[in-house]
């Protein structure tokens, strides 16, 4: 069954004023259908046609991925969705799924993470938002920025100001001492509790 869009929703699918649609129905360039009150509706399969797309390109996403690293930094999440509305907005992308997600950045097996990694190599992604190259992943950027060249995602980051090498290198090493560190300390707590669970088993519920 054939999809029928108003004059105004059939300017937001093109990118066209209200006014250029009506002039290409008088000069024949776009012919719109009418209602029984004179009014002119268009079917969306013309629209997809006349734009060159098929109906499976249109239905491809664009997609803005928030992250935050822990709960403690969950405010970040709407100040970087707010940056990526703004840019959304001037560039006139409409229907944006938003994605947001708390993970760390060395953690590569986060669910909203997994989740549109596979939809890039679906194909069912046309582009991706971010705020900086270290929302997607701390590691791997230049790899996951290729895998979505390889399947026509355009990677589009908000945020592509360049450090120094030496700056670089500082936070790298930064994100390395976190991350082991954490694990440090978790695998400190796993040992006093089996130390513990040796010692005096009574003790244990």
């Amino acid at each position: 069954m054939s999809t029928l869009l108003n004059i105004a929703e059939a300017s937001d699918l093109l990118r066209k004023s209200v006014k250029t649609l009506q002039r290409w129905d008088r000069d024949g360039i776009l012919k719109a259908r009418r209602t029984p009150t004179n009014r002119r509706i268009y079917d969306h399969a013309d629209l997809l046609k006349f734009l060159g797309m098929s109906p499976k390109e249109q239905n491809r996403r664009i997609v803005a991925y928030c992250r935050v690293s822990s709960q403690a930094q969950k405010p970040g999440l709407k100040n970087q969705r707010r940056v990526i509305e703004d840019f959304c907005i001037a560039r006139g992308f409409a229907g944006v799924d938003y994605i947001e997600e708390i993970g760390g950045g060395l953690n590569f097996k986060r669910k909203c993470f997994i989740e549109m990694v596979d939809d890039v190599i679906r194909g069912n992604i046309k582009t991706l938002v971010i705020a900086h190259r270290d929302r997607l992943a701390r590691f791997g950027f230049d790899l996951l920025s290729h895998l979505c060249q390889e399947h026509e995602c355009e990677l589009l980051v908000i945020d592509s100001e360049k450090v120094s090498p030496e700056q670089e290198m500082v936070q790298d090493l930064m994100t390395i001492v976190h991350c082991f560190s954490s694990r440090l300390y978790g695998l400190r707590n796993y040992r006093k509790a089996l130390k513990k669970a040796l010692t005096n088993p009574a003790d244990v519920k």
